[in-house]
């Protein structure tokens, strides 16, 4: 066995592949070269060095020696949003494409007889089928991409260079209870802000055993645990209502930024 070599580890996948039909499948995977090949050629990343190990609704890419972390975070997930956006425009909504992306880095083995031996090879594959990043590509219809980043990499290149904003990354923790995987990571979607400016990233992780059946389950959660405020004198509850921004009504009211019923019960009960 050789050395490993420490890489850039990037893993794709495909919303919603396994529903399509033969044709729309076939149709889904010409476009997703077609728009992986066109991603690289722009931002001048030579895609016919990445050893990728492709998977029908997408891929795992090992990325040359020498690639930059930082052009591979701050760029790639915009280009691939404006031409899926292209790719979309006038397509059925069983048709459109949309991505998951997960990024990390670590030593590989790039000798292995039936794939690449390497735990950072299996943290990206998990990060990127994770509950969390599915949730949040559902939580925005409109959205073609959806990034996840292990934790090292968003202190060493997210936070520090911030050719991304460091506030429209969420932190989640992401599971995946039958494969005992479990680990910090940051979720950006292009466009979006996925979490109250005040919120603590902590308060919006989905505690252990949720289960991930239903919209939003095991993703990103707008509660905060503990007690909850009451309203000052005289203020309303407002209900029902679904609000685009943080703090959009008045002092002194209270709303559900979730659009979930439960979370405007009791005031006093903790979550």
């Amino acid at each position: 066995m050789n050395d490993p070599d420490r890489r850039v580890l990037i893993a794709v996948d495909m919303e919603s592949y396994s529903r399509r039909d033969n044709v729309l499948q076939h149709r889904a995977q010409l476009a997703f070269q077609e728009v992986m090949t066109t991603a690289c050629g722009e931002l001048g990343f030579d895609r016919a060095n990445w050893q990728v190990q492709q998977g029908g609704d997408g891929e795992l890419a090992i990325l040359p020696q020498g690639t930059s972390e930082r052009a591979v975070l701050a760029r790639l997930t915009p280009v691939f949003d404006r031409l899926l956006r292209e790719t979309n425009r006038g397509l059925s909504s069983e048709a459109r494409i949309r991505l998951r992306v997960a990024v990390h880095e670590g030593p590989v083995h790039l000798n292995g007889a039936n794939g690449f031996p390497s735990e950072a090879v299996v943290t990206v594959c998990r990060l990127v089928d994770s509950p969390q990043l599915k949730a949040a590509l559902r939580q925005f219809p409109q959205a073609a991409v959806a990034l996840i980043v292990s934790d090292r990499l968003y202190q060493d290149i997210v936070r520090q260079y911030q050719d991304l904003r460091p506030d429209h990354f969420q932190r989640v923790t992401a599971r995946i209870a039958d494969k005992d995987f479990e680990a910090a990571a940051w979720i950006y979607v292009p466009g979006e802000s996925l979490a109250p400016a005040s919120a603590q990233p902590e308060a919006l992780d989905h505690g252990p055993g949720q289960q991930n059946d239903g919209p939003g389950a095991g993703g990103i959660d707008h509660r905060r645990p503990g007690p909850r405020p009451r309203p000052a004198g005289g203020a309303q509850v407002f209900r029902d209502n679904q609000i685009g921004g943080v703090g959009a009504i008045g002092t002194g009211n209270a709303v559900s930024i979730s659009g979930r019923p439960e979370d405007l019960d009791s005031w006093e009960s903790p979550r």
